[in-house]
């Protein structure tokens, strides 16, 4: 693992789960006039490396958007290439040594789009991680926020129909039963890079009082240093989960999250 040369937040100021929206790697190559599969391999290689400063950090929790449900709808020859490379990622030695710092791998979304071979690799990956105590990797692939939240409301309806649940017991507490990563604690810090200022759907409904953090830099370029500046950032909020600092400024909106601009 790399060293960290700038200071560190105390642990008690660090994220427990940190979610990272990967976003410019085709911008990056344009920059430096390389083709765009080149630039998902630079964003290969910055996810890898991300995962491990939130090793060196302890940092419990880490979800990668790695594919959107809107994504099918780039070029078919970049689709390909993406799928490619994911297969080519879940096959590398990387994963065996993930394995051996204790990573818990697991994916969440609507795996059956990918194809059988696809599939069964990502299967094969949680099986071989499924009893790490370390930190937790969410990939979130083919995933969209609005599919997570219907889904999880069609399962509730299934119950209903079966007579196991009544309507009137549905409620926030249900709800997030049959949502993604219903066991984990929700983000405390989104990470978005490449420039744009919004969430894309994904985790709509875990990001209710997540603190998000915008930067300029394009995710193949996205390292520890940058890592270190968010997580700087994120010691400095004051997280109030729609509560007021000062009860006598009772006019005061709740605030849920806040945005930076790097």
């Amino acid at each position: 693992m790399q060293n960290i040369a700038s200071p560190k937040p105390e642990s008690s100021q660090l994220p427990c789960h940190v979610a990272v929206i990967m976003d410019g790697n085709n911008r990056w190559a344009k920059a430096n006039g390389l083709s765009g599969s080149a630039g998902h391999r630079a964003g290969a290689e910055a996810a890898r490396q991300v995962v491990y400063s939130c090793l060196n950090r302890n940092i419990k929790y880490l979800t990668l958007f790695a594919f959107s449900s809107e994504n099918w709808l780039r070029p078919n020859k970049e689709v390909k290439g993406l799928m490619a490379l994911f297969l080519a990622v879940l096959k590398r030695k990387e994963i065996t040594q993930l394995h051996n710092n204790n990573v818990k791998l697991r994916f969440i979304g609507n795996r059956e789009s990918f194809s059988p071979t696809l599939q069964r690799h990502m299967y094969d990956v949680e099986a071989l991680t499924a009893n790490n105590t370390g930190t937790v990797v969410t990939v979130a692939a083919d995933y969209g926020g609005q599919w997570d939240i219907a889904n999880a409301a069609r399962k509730l309806a299934e119950e209903v129909e079966q007579g196991t649940l009544r309507s009137e017991q549905i409620d926030v507490e249900q709800m997030q039963k049959h949502i993604s990563m219903a066991q984990d604690p929700a983000p405390d810090l989104c990470i978005r890079t490449g420039g744009e200022s919004r969430i894309s759907n994904f985790l709509l409904w875990q990001f209710a009082y997540t603190e998000l953090y915008f930067t300029q830099c394009y995710w193949p370029d996205f390292d520890d240093k940058e890592f270190e500046l968010a997580m700087q950032d994120y010691s400095r909020r004051q997280r109030r989960y729609g509560h007021l600092d000062n009860p006598e400024h009772s006019d005061e909106l709740p605030v849920s999250g806040s945005a930076r601009s790097a």
